[in-house]
């Protein structure tokens, strides 16, 4: 695909960091040389130093003859303008990054009509995000795929696991009756595709392809317990905090920490479910007071991710389950296991993931990006003679960097096993390593 990206900062770096590694022609538009530089250092992409709302710049980039353009700037303003250029121009397909929620509910204007066909909003995905994680708390990850019939899901394995030290055959073995499929292993900064010899170790970061159904049966695998999340602590009345405190305040207990007075007054105003309190969020004594031990969640989400980070080591001490933090770097992401926060989460990186979507071929459904694992998680919708029904799972030669995790069939999902011959119109959950992307895409044409 010929592809142009509007904007190098962290969103159009991972985007084109991720891109580059495929056959993608990757055209980058910004005004600030230095991140044109630094792109230029890391992949073999073509740089303009410009603005994006230029019609010359948009030319020199050869927008007319593009497949995509994507405007990821820190400004709105020039993200919403530049794509409207872009399809009068004449790219195919524009999609734009907006930080105003009212865009999302608008109905009086067509921003397809305008020439944008696909606005992402990174906060609203976060909140999302962030939402899901509640609902499954053992859970460091969690990603459904087509309603909720297969789900991926990620755990760290526990020391007391009956899993630990074991093979995949001796998994298999021991646990028959387990319908899930373990489809990666991330391990010292490295993910593994596991196969029948490997071995799974204490604190591995295990992720699984599974129904539903069979979540209690994996948390046994991995030495997790489940547990119930009633009340929640929200630190920071961010976007992401007030959207997520709207999607949370109807099941459960909600205190929302804001340090500024008039944010705090009119967050106290919009959410009628939530108690929004005005505090500092450093000072934990003001947090202890206002029931930090008491609570089963911990949410950072202010606009610092050090503070972030150590208000969540700090809920951890005071023994609280389930510690999620947002950061502003994408290199963070992989520390979670580490510093021992449950998840951390990068609303770019989610907004980078969700836009992935409208880039990958052979019939893509859905798509999540695993930053932990340096990873994605498509489902392919299978078309009618393509290479995927050929033979069985077993037989078909699929890459050794990517895996296939769980088929569904007429609604109903199954796990792969090496016997199994993919039909036309299943749904195909794959697990691939960034290099092997592209070969999995071919086996779906």
């Amino acid at each position: 695909m010929n592809i142009v990206i509007a904007g190098a900062g962290e969103v159009g770096f991972h985007l084109s960091n991720m891109l580059s590694r495929e056959a993608h022609d990757i055209v980058i538009i910004d005004t600030n040389e230095e991140k044109l530089d630094i792109i230029v250092n890391h992949m073999d992409v073509k740089t303009i130093l410009g603005s994006a709302t230029s019609i010359k710049i948009l030319e020199d980039a050869r927008i007319s003859s593009s497949d995509l353009f994507i405007a990821v700037t820190s400004s709105e303003e020039v993200n919403i303008s530049a794509a409207i250029f872009a399809k009068e121009l004449g790219v195919k397909t524009t999609v734009s990054r907006v930080s105003n929620h009212e865009y999302l509910s608008e109905k009086k204007i067509s921003f397809k009509k305008l020439g944008i066909d696909h606005i992402i909003y990174p906060e609203e995905l976060a909140a999302e995000e962030i939402t899901e994680l509640i609902k499954h708390p053992e859970l460091s990850e969690v990603h459904d795929f087509s309603n909720g019939k297969l789900s991926l899901v990620g755990l760290i394995l526990h020391p007391d696991a009956p899993t630990v030290n074991k093979s995949l055959i001796d998994i298999v073995s021991d646990f028959p009756n387990v319908n899930c499929n373990a489809v990666a292993i991330h391990r010292n900064d490295k993910t593994i595709i596991p196969r029948g010899n490997t071995k799974f170790l204490a604190n591995d970061h295990v992720y699984f392809i599974t129904p539903p159904s069979e979540l209690d049966n994996i948390l046994k695998l991995t030495g997790r317990d489940t547990f119930k999340v009633d009340d929640i602590m929200i630190l920071g009345g961010s976007k992401i905090g007030k959207h997520t405190a709207e999607l949370l305040q109807n099941n459960h207990k909600i205190k929302l920490i804001e340090k500024d007075k008039n944010k705090a007054f009119q967050f106290a105003d919009s959410l009628s479910k939530t108690l929004v309190l005005h505090g500092n969020c450093n000072d934990i004594n003001f947090l202890e007071e206002e029931g930090l031990k008491e609570m089963d969640a911990f949410i950072a989400v202010t606009g610092d991710s050090e503070t972030n980070i150590i208000a969540c080591l700090m809920a951890k001490r005071f023994g609280i389950q389930k510690t999620i933090a947002a950061v502003n770097n994408i290199d963070y992401l992989d520390l979670s296991q580490n510093l021992g926060i449950d998840t951390l989460i990068n609303k770019k990186f989610i907004a980078a993931s969700k836009i992935l979507k409208y880039i990958r071929k052979g019939e893509v459904l859905d798509i999540t990006s695993l930053p932990s694992a340096d990873a994605e998680v498509l489902e392919f919708i299978v078309k009618d003679g393509s290479n995927i029904t050929k033979s069985s799972v077993k037989s078909l030669n699929f890459p050794e960097t990517a895996i296939i995790g769980g088929i569904i069939r007429n609604n109903e999902s199954y796990i792969a096993t090496g016997d199994f011959i993919i039909q036309p119109d299943d749904e195909v959950i794959v697990f691939a390593l960034p290099g092997s992307i592209q070969k999995v895409e071919k086996y779906f044409k």
